[in-house]
């Protein structure tokens, strides 16, 4: 693991590199996944059936044999041991009570001239969910999609995860259970979000699609983006840690690998002005790292996608924080409240050393489906205000009119829309009558 010091010539150029880490090369596999995408809308579930048996290595017979059983659900949810099944009502009930305070309500404002003006909130009427299932199966996803959807109030929820061998991990069909989701199918990558972005044989289009996934999926969601709507575009999983001398160095340790082993192009960063933590992390990750059941994969990721940088005081690990616009951001520091006001662009933040990024994985309460890549510049946690869309209400009143119309009728005719000034000036004619 690279050490990259600040007070150095080369690491300007070396942080470069960094923070072009979100780049995904979609340009080598945006023909690919167009022509499944197509294959999809074209010729419905023959293209699904193709993609399965080439993908997933299974044969799908009929639409029916893709669709996941309430009752393999409701037994893999009976079949929990009880302490995970109680994990797992706590997660739900933390994170259904966090995105309950984001609902807002439509809204209408009255002037005194008789004006009304305001806000319709609609939830959207079908949500497409996916949740990957390749190296890992992850339920907590399930709740994290499913959950503000839920709370926003979409009537229809239709969910895709891929299913190698027609195999699906228990802990995933119990989470569907949990979150009463009817209609699900083991359909993976580009293949389920044609599925869902088009609707095919009988299955509905859906209105937004969310979730995490590879770069065939996030490839996908770009293109169908307009025909349906859609989270964001994330890219592989990332942690960045602002810590000083008085952080436990084998915390930061457990931390920065809980991101180098979700994938190999998953990013570990520490930031620290104190050289002797830094020393003592890196020793941490060596021990640590050999007895990680998911070592091959962490390795890699530790060896090609993360680093440690020494700066020269905490303004100047702030400013590398903000550059990064990491997914994940730890403060571990002796008083992380004095750093949070300097912190511009995260996707989750995290402060002291009880609040690690695992908490919030699971049941925190808010979103784990983050920015990556530095998006946290423009794009926010995953929430319920995905899973609705706004319509402005305007009601203009006779007075209202009166008061106004001449000035409106000024703009459109500035602009050279006759039409649009006529509009308002037949009404004003016929007030003045």
């Amino acid at each position: 693991m690279k050490i990259l010091d600040t007070h150095t010539c080369e690491f300007d150029k070396e942080f470069v590199k960094i923070l072009e880490r979100g780049k995904m090369d979609m340009g080598e596999v945006s023909s690919i996944v167009q022509s499944i995408l197509e294959e999809i809308k074209n010729e419905g579930f023959g293209a699904l059936q193709r993609h399965i048996a080439r993908f997933d290595k299974w044969e799908a017979k009929s639409l029916q044999d893709l669709q996941i059983s309430q009752t393999q659900c409701a037994k893999a949810y009976d079949d929990l041991p009880k302490d995970l099944k109680n994990a797992l009502h706590l997660a739900y009930d933390r994170i259904y009570a966090f995105h309950q305070k984001q609902k807002q309500q439509t809204w209408i404002d009255c002037e005194l001239n008789g004006t009304m003006l305001g806000s319709k909130l609609t939830p959207m009427e079908r949500a497409g969910l996916y949740i990957p299932g390749g190296k890992a199966a992850y339920p907590s996803s399930v709740l994290m999609n499913a959950i503000p959807a839920i709370v926003a109030g979409v009537k229809e929820i239709v969910l895709c995860s891929p299913a190698p061998h027609n195999e699906l991990n228990p802990l995933l069909l119990a989470a569907l259970h949990l979150c009463n989701i009817t209609e699900s199918y083991k359909v993976g990558g580009a293949s389920a979000i044609g599925l869902m972005a088009y609707g095919i044989d009988g299955v509905k289009k859906a209105d937004v699609i969310t979730g995490p996934g590879n770069i065939f999926v996030a490839c996908a969601k770009k293109l169908v983006f307009g025909e349906v709507n859609i989270d964001m575009v994330a890219g592989p999983s990332e942690i960045a840690i602002i810590a000083d001398k008085s952080a436990n160095p084998q915390y930061v340790a457990y931390d920065l690998l809980s991101q180098a082993e979700h994938d190999e192009m998953a990013s570990s960063i520490l930031i620290s002005d104190d050289i002797g933590l830094i020393e003592k992390v890196k020793a941490q990750i060596d021990e640590i790292l050999p007895t990680m059941p998911r070592y091959e994969i962490a390795k890699k990721s530790i060896e090609n996608r993360s680093v440690l940088i020494y700066t020269r005081d905490i303004n100047e690990s702030i400013e590398i924080a903000n550059a990064l616009a990491a997914e994940h951001l730890e403060i571990l520091t002796h008083s992380p409240f004095d750093v949070l006001p300097y912190i511009k662009h995260a996707g989750a933040i995290f402060l002291g050393e009880y609040s690690s990024e695992p908490i919030g994985d699971y049941l925190a309460g808010p979103n784990h489906t983050l920015p990556t890549g530095g998006s946290a510049r423009f794009f926010s946690p995953l929430s319920v205000e995905h899973f609705m869309k706004r319509s402005s209400i305007i009601s203009f009143s006779r007075n209202a009119l009166k008061q106004m119309g001449e000035s409106c009728a000024i703009l459109a005719e500035c602009e050279s829309l006759h039409a649009h000034a006529q509009a308002v000036l037949k009404r004003l004619d016929s007030i003045k009558e």
